[in-house]
């Protein structure tokens, strides 16, 4: 059977949680064991550049110390933190939430929509997208402007999320939307029923590929 791991970089048990019961349709689904744990002595959230990089090589490490013990690995930060070191140093499948989220995102709509956590996040992102080459099709990247911890609390954050979805369908002209936070699982489909264009939650797009690579390798 199938192993994947899923490593939250963050030190949230509780966004942990959520992307943990965000998987289990798939679960449910495949035939798949999916593994989700969060790492320790990290920050609470991956909010700045600094936390992206602090994070990047404890992700590496604890790949490695697992790479016997699973089939492939999931990095599930919108940063991906660490993703090309650690495909260097696993010879096995690593999926990052934010390339797999967008690819998904491109297969479904012409022009992409990001939610993102923050303001401090959007200007990361942008950088993302010129290094993966699909500048061209991102219609735009908005802020909720709140934080990783707030993420669990639907009363602080599901109006925030519908405003910041809406915005990117009627002004910006995005006709697919991917949630640019690992911590944003439990909002997808309720968007996806109001705004009626497809809405990728990326730990689940990451996971899914990952799945597909373990098979296939």
């Amino acid at each position: 059977m199938t192993k994947i791991l899923v490593l939250n970089p963050n030190s949230n048990a509780e966004v942990t949680q959520n992307i943990d019961n965000s998987l289990n349709h798939i679960r449910q689904a495949l035939a798949v064991v999916i593994k989700v744990e969060n790492l320790e002595g990290t920050p609470h959230g991956i909010e700045t550049q600094e936390d992206v990089e602090f994070v990047a090589e404890p992700v590496v490490r604890y790949f490695k110390e697992q790479k016997d013990n699973h089939d492939a690995f999931v990095i599930a930060c919108f940063s991906d933190p660490g993703l090309h070191a650690a495909r260097e140093q696993v010879a096995k499948p690593v999926t990052g939430i934010a390339e797999a989220g967008l690819f998904t995102a491109l297969s479904l709509g012409d022009r992409i929509g990001t939610i993102s956590i923050s303001g401090n996040s959007i200007a990361r992102h942008h950088r993302y997208y010129r290094a993966l080459g699909i500048s061209q099709r991102i219609a735009g990247d908005v802020a909720i402007d709140s934080s990783v911890a707030d993420l669990a609390s639907a009363d602080k954050t599901a109006e925030k999320m519908l405003r910041a979805g809406q915005r990117l369908k009627d002004e910006f002209g995005a006709n697919a939307l991917v949630l640019g936070c690992a911590g944003m699982p439990q909002y997808r489909e309720p968007l996806e029923d109001v705004l009626g264009i497809p809405v990728i939650d990326p730990t689940q797009a990451a996971t899914m590929m990952a799945i597909s690579l373990g098979v296939l390798s």
